[in-house]
């Protein structure tokens, strides 16, 4: 059994939390991988090892107050997203309203954040495969601005760039405060977290 190591409450809830990217050194730091970032800051705050391959994933377990967090970096590539996120809500038998969601926005400046409870995929091929292939657009997400691509870039060069120096030591206070974010969603809190860090 997967994590069988691992003794948890026989009545914790299970939450999922998936940090979008690519995989391979060559998309470390992109604004496509901020979803990967956030989470790592996340796993670091609550001492939760990302280092098992599972659901075609990187995944770590831990114990967030009362709940069961599973915690996922996908491996396939952000356009097929689903396939991992999908595959461990199967597993575990949890719905996408306790699948949370952590990826990039372009419509948000560097250091902007916005939760929603459910939504539309907004153009992120990342979120569209997994509303795609989970036909349920109710995933909590937590959005975090990369800034808009300037006039002369294509898309798709503009998410794989990475952060000037400056965006990234502007990026730790955001992922921290993502951080806080995602606790209080796993505390079923997501109206709180809404307020507090929308923005």
């Amino acid at each position: 059994m997967f994590f069988k190591s691992q003794k948890f409450p026989n009545d914790s809830e299970t939450y999922i939390v998936a940090g979008l990217g690519n995989p391979g050194t060559e998309y470390e730091q992109t604004r496509h991988n901020t979803g990967f970032m956030a989470l790592d800051v996340f796993a670091d705050k609550h001492n939760i090892k990302i280092d098992r391959l599972k659901f075609k994933s990187l995944c770590g377990v831990g114990m967030i107050g009362s709940k069961r967090v599973i915690l996922i970096k996908p491996s396939t590539y952000m356009n097929l997203s689903g396939q991992a996120v999908t595959e461990a809500m199967a597993f575990y038998k949890t719905p996408p309203e306790k699948t949370l969601l952590i990826f990039d926005d372009i419509s948000l400046p560097v250091g902007r954040i916005r939760i929603r409870r459910r939504g539309s995929d907004g153009g992120h091929n990342g979120v569209k495969n997994i509303i795609y292939l989970s036909d349920s657009d109710m995933f909590p997400r937590i959005k975090i601005g990369v800034g808009s691509k300037p006039p002369s870039w294509e898309l798709a060069a503009w998410v794989l760039s990475r952060f000037t120096q400056q965006e990234t030591e502007e990026l730790q206070t955001v992922f921290g405060r993502a951080a806080e974010a995602v606790e209080m969603i796993l505390q079923d809190n997501i109206d709180a977290a809404m307020n507090k860090f929308s923005s």
